[in-house]
């Protein structure tokens, strides 16, 4: 990576994206040391313009940004940093320092983190949680259900009973995934090395 800090005065514009969900999260600031201080110890570390020095995020609350992957623009001056985020992003407890996100602009990806919640923190009152205590045999016959009631409705002309058994097969999908401990993401990968 040719980054290009002269342009800023040492300091490139670092755009932080949750991995998993594509939700832009925060913007920060990085200057050579704290990419490379990123790099080496996998948590994001910024140049904090008010503080005067480097600065980790999460080194107090504990609301880290693990690394996952980092891409540059082409006019190399600017970071694309994917994250795992560990908490909230933002210091107001949103998961997000824009406040104005539309849920529905990536809704699947929304979901399975509703899902994977469910997973690691139960609730009597729901039905994803439910199927997590049924076990795996149990969530896969209901994706095998599903999957036949989406054949049968494709044979008529219902749109509307045609998307909601579309809807139940690809929601129980995800919980299948999620008790794999697998992501949507990864079934993307091999969609998208098959289709090169």
């Amino acid at each position: 990576m040719q980054i290009d800090f002269k342009k800023g005065d040492g300091l490139v514009p670092a755009i932080i994206q949750d991995a998993d969900t594509h939700q832009v999260l925060m913007l920060g600031y990085m200057n050579e040391e704290a990419l490379i201080k990123t790099k080496a110890e996998g948590r994001v570390t910024f140049f904090s313009r008010s503080k005067d020095r480097l600065w980790t995020k999460g080194e107090t609350s504990g609301n880290f940004l693990n690394l996952v992957d980092i891409k540059i623009d082409c006019d190399q001056d600017t970071l694309l940093v994917r994250v795992h985020p560990v908490g909230p992003a933002c210091h107001t407890g949103s998961d997000t320092c824009f406040n104005e996100v539309n849920q529905s602009d990536n809704f699947l990806p929304y979901l399975e983190q509703v899902i994977h919640d469910r997973k690691d923190n139960p609730s009597e009152q729901s039905y994803t949680t439910s199927l997590f205590k049924k076990g795996i045999n149990k969530i896969a016959q209901k994706v095998g259900e599903e999957a036949v009631e989406v054949v049968i409705e494709a044979k008529d002309n219902n749109k509307e009973l045609f998307l909601n058994e579309a809807a139940d097969l690809t929601f129980h999908l995800l919980v299948l995934l999620a008790e794999k401990d697998y992501r949507w993401e990864e079934v993307l990968d091999v969609l998208r090395a098959r289709h090169k």
